[in-house]
């Protein structure tokens, strides 16, 4: 089987590619820089070089694929992030068409429902409507929670105030997934092409309050009464353009935080809620320890 990669050498991107090819596949890999792809690349692994900025490029990298795997890398200096994330999603899909590929596997992400009001994800939905737009193409799409190495931002909170906190809190759970089963899932679906037409796939690893989160991460820096602090959407926004986030960025995750806070971001999951992952929370505070000593 050929499958085309896009992300990389990513968080994702770089164990499913590894997982294709110790399967004896042929995988080529898209990405900016081939010195990035070096790891890849002394697996077995082919490169095409080049952004996915570029419809052309796209639908040179596509060319006879059996299944190709797409992800939207993030831009922060993009002046509409929104914008930016369906026209990659865009560019994609036309390379998809001018191919007639058949098999796809898209990473979106929890929230995805929502047209509106998610932030960049609400950019997702739009490449998730226009992908199911592909006639005869079978599309999954993975949306997967939130990531456990989104922690590792608000290390600096810690040291700093000595609390960790967001726009999103209160009692309900907080769901979240590892990089590792996300790529495990991918690669499930790729050699078994057993998905058709149109579908979705949520994938989560834990489901934790952002109390339990605090007390975890903080046992784990040998802080255990760490507490979760809840900001207001302003304060928020306010700290991420302090830290240095272009303002469009900045709203963005302000905004997702928002929907996160209240339910509607993690609605479409509690009514398809999948089984979890293997990766839980206090296997997570491991590498988020020695992140924090670094």
């Amino acid at each position: 089987m050929k499958y085309v990669i896009t992300g990389g050498a990513g968080h994702i991107s770089k164990p499913l590619a590894l997982n294709l090819l110790a399967a004896g596949n042929e995988v080529t890999v898209v990405g900016r820089s081939e010195q990035h792809l070096k790891g890849l690349i002394e697996k077995g692994a082919k490169t095409a070089i080049g952004s996915v900025e570029d419809p052309a490029f796209l639908k040179r990298a596509f060319a006879g694929a059996d299944a190709i795997y797409t992800m939207v890398p993030s831009n922060f200096g993009a002046s509409n992030f929104k914008s930016y994330i369906r026209q990659i999603g865009s560019n994609y899909a036309a390379a998809l068409r001018a191919n007639n590929t058949k098999n796809v596997v898209n990473l979106s992400s929890i929230g995805a429902h929502m047209a509106e009001g998610a932030g960049p994800v609400s950019g997702l939905h739009f490449v998730e409507k226009e992908f199911n737009e592909i006639p005869e193409a079978n599309i999954l799409h993975l949306r997967p929670a939130y990531f456990f190495y989104n922690f590792l931002n608000l290390t600096g909170m810690i040291k700093q105030m000595n609390i960790i906190g967001s726009n999103f809190g209160g009692e309900q759970k907080l769901i979240m997934a590892d990089p590792a089963d996300i790529a495990e899932v991918a690669t499930e679906a790729l050699l078994k092409l057993n998905f058709k037409g149109k579908g979705v796939r949520y994938i989560a690893s834990d489901e934790r309050t952002v109390g339990e989160i605090a007390t975890v991460l903080g046992s784990a820096i040998g802080k255990p009464d760490l507490q979760w602090t809840l900001f207001t959407d302003e304060q928020e926004l306010g700290g991420l353009i302090q830290a240095g986030l272009p303002e469009d960025i900045a709203k963005n995750y302000s905004e997702m935080g928002h929907a996160l806070n209240s339910g509607e971001m993690n609605s479409d999951y509690w009514k398809n809620r999948p089984q979890l992952r293997k990766t839980k929370l206090e296997d997570f505070a491991k590498e988020f320890a020695l992140a924090y000593q670094d």
